[in-house]
């Protein structure tokens, strides 16, 4: 079972929030998941994006495979020690 760390939308029409999540790559976009490591909102003027480095190293150690948008917001405002 290939795992992923992907975006799952949430929110209203128009308005999308999206939880970082470590998913099966079997398992549909927003349906189940292994676990919430994160949340990006890309509306605000400055977006807001919190991840949980920990979890995330602990992810990435276990051969989770980022997709590319999440890859790119890792780069961006994940503090990876």
């Amino acid at each position: 079972m290939p795992v992923k760390i992907r975006l799952a939308r949430g929110g209203r029409k128009k308005r999308p929030f999206y939880r970082i999540v470590v998913a099966s790559s079997e398992a549909p976009r927003d349906g189940r998941f292994i676990e919430n490591i994160g949340t990006y909102n890309p509306l605000p003027v400055d977006t807001a994006v919190k991840i949980d480095s920990d979890r995330l190293q602990y992810w990435l150690g276990q051969g989770a495979e980022p997709t590319d948008t999440v890859r790119s917001l890792i780069s961006k405002y994940a503090k990876l020690s």
